[in-house]
């Protein structure tokens, strides 16, 4: 089980372009992980919905300490996971968790609930 001041912050609310998470403003897109969260900001590594989801967006998640990574893919799916993402999460071990974004943030919270160290990035539009 994690302390409280690296459990992963939950998810409270999720709809079209909107999501809320303890302790955050409210926003759009987010990396959570133990001990926290920020807006996820595509342009910093040059993501787009297709490949997607690129290593370096998972990187931050790793450096945060997450045995558990849950990667949403939009609404309507829209949002590709590049498969080299995959394989570097299961080179370091860890669980990967690959869904639509309410299923994703499902996931999530009961991860976060059972006291896993996850994290994840989810996308609230397409």
């Amino acid at each position: 089980m994690t302390t409280e001041t690296t459990r992963s912050p939950r998810i409270r609310s999720i709809s079209w372009g909107r999501m809320e998470v303890e302790g955050l403003d409210v926003g759009k897109d987010f990396k959570l992980y133990p001990g926290g969260g920020r807006p996820w900001d595509w342009s910093e590594t040059g993501t787009r919905h297709s490949p997607g989801i690129q290593p370096a967006d998972v990187e931050e998640l790793l450096a945060r300490g997450a045995t558990a990574v849950v990667l949403s893919r939009g609404m309507q799916l829209q949002l590709q996971v590049d498969p080299r993402t995959v394989e570097l999460l299961e080179q370091r071990g860890v669980t990967v968790h690959i869904a639509e974004t309410t299923e994703a943030v499902q996931a999530y919270n009961e991860l976060a609930a059972n006291g896993t160290a996850v994290a994840g990035l989810f996308h609230s539009t397409c």
